[in-house]
């Protein structure tokens, strides 16, 4: 008997999603702890206290893909909002236009993450395009770590384009700002 490698993918909008954060935090710590991130406690931590925060945010979700009745990966998003700093840290200017947010405006992307074992199945493309399902903002913006090169490829091939580097603070990692327009976009 072979097991089934289809996804089961389910949508959470930000009431039922705190029903997520330990599969969201156990996943997110086991991926980043590899190369190229190399995270640690400290950061898995980090992690888990701000999605509470997140979840306030506009069109705030969290998608899970689940293969055999075990979550493989997620991904999770929200709009920005007018006094975003997610533009902040930019090392070279970024064109106003680019970095003005109103509501309504830019979804960003703040994590995809698929477990080791089930990479390459396209899990990954599946969660994004679950995200991004029925939304009403103009863009997608997200940020992915140079060197983490096959989500770089992902993205890409999903219609992301790079803007820029950001360093979002101090003792952060540089990491290429991508946006694509919501519509008529791959993915």
């Amino acid at each position: 008997m072979t097991a089934s490698t289809e996804a089961v993918i389910t949508t959470y909008g930000a009431e039922e999603s705190a029903q997520t954060f330990d599969v969201v935090t156990s996943i997110y710590s086991e991926v980043y702890a590899e190369a190229p991130y190399h995270e640690g406690p400290d950061d898995f931590a980090g992690f888990a206290e701000s999605l509470p925060h997140r979840a306030k945010a506009p069109s705030f979700r969290v998608v899970i893909a689940a293969v055999a009745g075990e979550a493989v990966g997620f991904a999770l998003g929200h709009q920005l909002t007018p006094n975003t700093k997610w533009w902040d840290g930019a090392l070279q200017p970024l064109p106003r236009d680019l970095t003005t947010e109103w509501p309504g405006r830019t979804f960003a992307v703040i994590e995809i993450a698929v477990r080791g074992q089930s990479r390459r199945r396209g899990y990954a493309a599946q969660l994004h395009a679950h995200l991004i399902a029925g939304l009403a903002e103009e863009r997608l913006t997200l940020l992915v770590r140079p060197d983490a090169e096959p989500a770089h490829r992902a993205y890409t091939s999903w219609g992301y384009e790079r803007v820029g580097q950001i360093q979002p603070f101090d003792d952060a990692p540089v990491y290429d700002a991508m946006i694509r327009p919501l519509r008529d976009a791959p993915c």
